[in-house]
């Protein structure tokens, strides 16, 4: 069964920081699942900055809506596994039709195959849910349902760390009311 170590924080508050921090000191046997995609230029720039942050030993994949079938494709093969990020993919999923109910289904798949593994696991999200309320129905969708997302992550977390201006704060996550 996977350890699992949830970081979450709003935009540029040190979590893929501090989640490479961690996993370089755990194993260099390690897989990186980025989310993200480059689908224009700042993010085609943004990518290739965070490429060259991650060690040259750990694999990468690369993988915007099925990372349950990654999980469930590299199995144990790996000491460490780091996901970045849950809100990106998301994002993804929404763009891509899927639903509130579908997206939960998702995210329960990931904690599926994550458990099938005997990796420690650092999952990377933001929080999104601390702003003002969106003006218009896609943004309030996107936030309800990347925070429903951040509470069953963290409710099947082992470690849950909420990042503020690059200093992390360790939350117990026992004190989680358990969806």
């Amino acid at each position: 069964m996977a350890k699992i170590i949830f970081i979450l924080g709003g935009a540029r508050s040190g979590k893929s920081t501090y989640a490479l921090t961690l996993a370089k000191k755990e194993s260099k046997k390690a897989a990186f699942v980025a989310t993200c995609q480059a689908l224009d230029k700042e993010m085609t720039q943004r990518i290739r900055r965070h490429r060259k942050t991650r060690p040259k030993d750990w694999q990468i994949f690369e993988e915007p809506y099925d990372v349950a079938g990654l999980l469930n494709k590299i199995g144990t093969k790996f000491e460490l596994v780091l996901i970045d990020c849950l809100t990106l993919l998301v994002s993804n999923l929404m763009l891509k039709g899927f639903r509130e109910s579908a997206i939960k289904k998702e995210f329960n798949r990931i904690l599926s195959a994550l458990n099938k593994t005997n990796a420690k696991v650092i999952i990377v999200s933001n929080e999104v849910g601390l702003g003002i309320v969106p003006q218009n129905k896609l943004a309030r969708d996107f936030r309800d349902i990347a925070g429903k997302v951040n509470q069953l992550v963290a409710a099947k977390s082992d470690v849950v760390f909420f990042m503020f201006a690059g200093i992390p704060v360790k939350i117990n996550p026992s004190t989680h009311l358990r969806l």
